[in-house]
């Protein structure tokens, strides 16, 4: 196989089986806006320094900017779109919306994504394993302290702090 021949692969995308041809390199991030037409995984630098593409990748939270289509094959990918049919998700996506968190859109489901993480790990944080759960993401517009009070405020109204 050349550098230049196309692969099929197939993995489960929030929880249906999907297959998807494609180059070897070519970003998950592009094959889940294009190709599978979910937008709300966002491309922010394409580098894996923002977190705005962030996803689950066999449950672990990676950024999707990152994971060449070759890695696909029997994977099992959850993006925001999957996370935000689970209650939770409604309780932290109302956290950053009441509490200035969301501003222009571009980082928040990787921020949310982060919080999901961060909460399966650690189900009670504390402020420091708040920030540290929150820190592969960048954010051009809230200054973080908006985010960081909206994880906390999710915390709370989760129960799991207080």
């Amino acid at each position: 196989m050349s550098r230049a021949d196309k692969i099929t692969v197939s993995f489960l995308l929030n929880g249906e089986k999907k297959s998807f041809d494609g180059y070897p390199m070519s970003r998950l991030l592009d094959i889940l806006r294009e190709k599978a037409e979910l937008t709300g995984t966002k491309e922010g630098c394409g580098e894996g320094e923002c977190g705005a593409c962030s996803i689950f990748f066999n449950g672990k939270l990676v950024n999707s900017c990152l994971v060449p289509l070759a890695q696909l094959e029997g994977a099992k990918i959850q993006t925001i779109e999957n996370i935000a049919t689970n209650e939770n998700f409604k309780k932290i996506q109302s956290s950053f919306i009441e509490n200035g968190g969301a501003q222009c859109g571009i980082c928040t489901p990787g921020m949310i994504m982060a919080a999901v993480s961060l909460l399966k790990k650690t189900p009670d944080p504390n402020d420091q394993q708040i920030r540290e759960g929150l820190s592969g993401n960048l954010c051009r517009c809230t200054g973080y302290t908006k985010i960081f009070e909206s994880v906390v405020k999710a915390c709370q109204q989760l129960g799991v702090s207080s």
